[in-house]
């Protein structure tokens, strides 16, 4: 996956009727695992006959057929989500069953299509990659120190003051690090270093 990764700007629904049968795609941007599993938790219809899902997070991945025939729901979504490059993304696709079967192909591509039509709709954002840095500066520099770092989208995540100044934890994005080192090396006059933490 070369192609920049996004997520979804907030959630979405998508919901189609295919020979009968009802599908309604939900997604929503999680962080973590925990949050998605409980997104399907909250989301899903007990009184439906399927809660078909799946999710992407970085390196984490799940998927579940939901009773459906094997690799003919959950898969199919996953596929849908890294066919359309997000990342950070949780999808449920709910079927009320409407009397006629679909097939192995037929559930692929109801699941997969409904769930891909549902994030081609929806508002996304980039997921830009971000990096920790920390620093020191004395308390008459402080200000400036912030102002200029937030120029380069730093923000502060840690101020803490101690007897000879102050220490700074802050986060950036990744592609800005060298510049924010550069910037404290100029305006300390050499006397501070901004570290990498992560």
């Amino acid at each position: 996956m070369s192609e920049a990764l996004s997520t979804l700007a907030q959630p979405c629904r998508h919901l189609e009727e295919i020979r009968k049968s009802r599908f309604l795609a939900q997604a929503a941007p999680v962080e973590s695992i925990e949050r998605a599993l409980a997104f399907v938790r909250e989301a899903g219809d007990p009184t439906a006959t399927h809660n078909c899902w799946a999710y992407r997070i970085g390196q984490d991945y799940r998927f579940n057929d939901d009773g459906e025939p094997g690799g003919t729901a959950g898969r199919p979504i996953l596929q849908a989500i890294e066919g359309q490059a997000m990342d950070r993304v949780v999808v449920l696709v709910t079927r009320w069953y409407g009397g006629i079967k679909l097939g192995a192909g037929g559930l692929v591509r109801a699941y997969g299509g409904t769930a891909a039509e549902c994030l081609r709709r929806a508002g996304r954002v980039p997921i830009v990659a971000m990096a920790r840095l920390a620093l020191r500066c004395d308390f008459a520099e402080l200000a400036l120190f912030k102002a200029r770092l937030a120029e380069l989208g730093a923000e502060v995540e840690q101020e803490r003051y101690e007897a000879d100044g102050v220490a700074l934890q802050l986060q950036l994005p990744q592609d800005r690090v060298a510049a924010a080192q550069a910037r404290v090396r100029d305006l300390s006059r050499g006397r501070s270093e901004a570290r990498l933490l992560d």
